[in-house]
């Protein structure tokens, strides 16, 4: 690895990105800033990309879509999350919770019809993961009021309410 940074297989910002990582103690260098993309590998983990996207309500598993990109399933988790931030399987949750928080809006879905509509298996597994992205539980964001979001476009409602990460929200301070 270390050649490959000597000798430039590495881009420059990529370098840079190391070099300032460095420079706080080489104990911080994240080794993810410093994976080197082929432009191959990129087209592959978009087709991946794209594929969640059409088949969120089916099966999916990631050593079945690092299988359609021909990588191994380390392999294409660790450039999956380089490439787009987040590993498959919490994109693969993304999406199934973007989609079943739309058909909640409507109202006329239950939350267990939802669950499976989606391609979620478990109604508890379901709950908790759209608990844990969204804030509230399934039953809850059913329950209340989505009038308002009526006028707006779906597209703009999926992108102003995609769920996010725990780690990414602004977490509460305790007392």
């Amino acid at each position: 690895m270390l050649g490959a940074w000597r000798s430039g297989g590495f881009s420059k910002s990529a370098r840079l990105r190391g070099l300032s990582q460095l420079k706080k103690g080489p104990s911080r260098l994240r080794t993810i800033d410093l994976v080197s993309m082929d432009i191959r590998d990129l087209v592959r983990l978009r087709k991946a990309k794209d594929r969640i996207d059409r088949e969120f309500d089916r099966p999916l598993d990631v050593p079945d879509l690092a299988r359609s990109a021909a990588m191994s399933t380390g392999h294409f988790s660790r450039s999956f999350k380089a490439a787009f931030g987040e590993s498959p399987y919490s994109y693969l949750m993304t999406r199934r919770i973007e989609r079943s928080k739309a058909l909640l809006r409507r109202g006329d879905t239950s939350v267990t019809d939802a669950c499976f509509a989606v391609g979620c298996t478990s109604l508890g597994s379901f709950s908790s993961r759209f608990s844990e992205l969204v804030g509230e539980s399934p039953s809850a964001y059913r329950a209340r009021s989505h009038s308002v979001a009526a006028v707006i476009p779906s597209c703009v409602i999926m992108v102003m309410t995609k769920p996010i990460r725990n780690e990414e929200a602004a977490a509460p301070h305790r007392s």
